[in-house]
């Protein structure tokens, strides 16, 4: 067993809120590792309506306080307090730094080892908050946050995110890569009714970058051509009222089926369930939902551009990579049409998928952070 240390993770989100997504995920399956491994850890987000200021989950201790702009001010006061004895923050050994757009720069303040901890980058996400902010927001990930953490480890999923960092300046060297790891299917999944259907899934939060538009513009392509197909669309976000308009528009409101937040088994369910997972995304850091997929033997499509499908999708091997919204629905119906090609896809998938786990995950953060620690004391 190593030496414990008490270590900060700071991230906008958790997975409790509406919000929340797979980058929040992977931070907590991170955090709970080290809790179990004997770490005291903090989790510190923004706060909201739906948790209570301070909960204890998986052995992780979250607080919760700001909200969307304010939780970063609010958490460097609080590593400030921190380091005066005062507060949650008191006796932090090391922090990492999630950068979802932008980072909370707290290694201006830690006065501890911290490791920024980015996705990947969101030059293509920025204009969804408007023009002034968006360009605000784009030169501080761009310009900023590289000159404040150079020469300061960072840690990234996917070779694709290590590449995008290096366009900003960011050497290489200082970029280490600790994939996700995928969970495991819950031992028994709800019995669904088998309703003739051809079901098409997509796992996704409901956003305007995952650009679901591309799913539904699917199912209309292919309507004629397979008449029982549908798409069930899981999780939920603040784009549903637009795509549900979508779905109208191309006239396939009722083979778009839109489930919202489910239980882990019933996502489960459906996934087994589906025969080809689309993940239509501008901009994925590594794409944690083709591995869920994946643990049920289901193939994706996706976009090469979007970054780190190009990692977590083997083209021709556990899915198929495409360049285009036509090219998109070609390979979506290449698998309908080749169940056996689907099948070929599916397994290599499936095998594929059982390369990642949480724990090598966990471990890897482990190793990162103590040899951090021993170097700084």
């Amino acid at each position: 067993m190593t030496e414990t240390m008490k270590i900060l993770l700071l991230c906008w989100r958790d997975s409790t809120h509406p919000q929340g997504g797979g980058s929040e995920r992977y931070l907590e399956h991170v955090g709970e590792y080290l809790a179990a491994r004997g770490h005291e850890v903090v989790y510190r987000t923004a706060g909201h309506t739906e948790a209570p200021v301070k909960t204890e989950r998986g052995g992780v201790r979250y607080v919760r306080a700001g909200g969307k702009f304010t939780v970063y001010p609010r958490a460097l006061a609080s590593i400030l307090l921190g380091r005066l004895g005062i507060g949650s923050l008191r006796g932090v050994d090391v922090v990492v730094d999630t950068q979802n757009g932008v980072p909370f720069f707290a290694a201006l303040v830690a006065g501890r080892p911290t490791v920024l901890l980015t996705h990947h980058c969101h030059r293509e996400q920025w204009p969804v908050a408007g023009r002034l902010l968006g360009r605000f927001g784009w030169f501080l990930e761009s310009r900023v946050a590289p000159r404040i953490y150079r020469g300061r480890p960072y840690l990234t999923v996917s070779q694709a995110s290590k590449s995008e960092l290096a366009e900003l300046g960011v050497d290489a060297d200082d970029v280490r890569i600790i994939a996700n790891g995928v969970d495991p299917v819950p031992g028994s999944l709800p019995q669904l009714t088998d309703d003739g259907a051809l079901h098409l899934v997509t796992l996704s939060r409901l956003v305007p970058h995952k650009r679901l538009e591309h799913a539904i513009d699917a199912v209309a392509d292919l309507v004629d051509e397979h008449p029982n197909v549908v798409l069930d669309v899981i999780s939920s976000g603040w784009w549903e009222d637009n795509l549900r308009s979508y779905a109208i528009q191309r006239g396939v409101a009722e083979r778009v089926i839109f489930h919202g937040q489910v239980t882990e088994d019933y996502k489960h369910a459906l996934l087994a369930r589906a025969a080809v997972h689309l993940m239509p995304s501008r901009k994925e850091g590594w794409g944690l939902a083709v591995m869920e997929a994946a643990r049920h033997a289901v193939p994706t499509v996706g976009y090469r551009v979007s970054g780190g499908l190009r990692d977590s999708i083997r083209h021709e091997e556990t899915g198929l990579l495409v360049e285009t919204l036509p090219g998109f629905i070609a390979a979506v119906r290449e698998l309908l049409d080749d169940p056996a090609h689907r099948s070929r896809l599916g397994a290599e998938a499936l095998a594929w998928s059982g390369q990642f786990s949480w724990d090598d995950t966990g471990a890897q953060f482990e190793e990162l952070l103590t040899g951090l620690t021993a170097q700084d004391s």
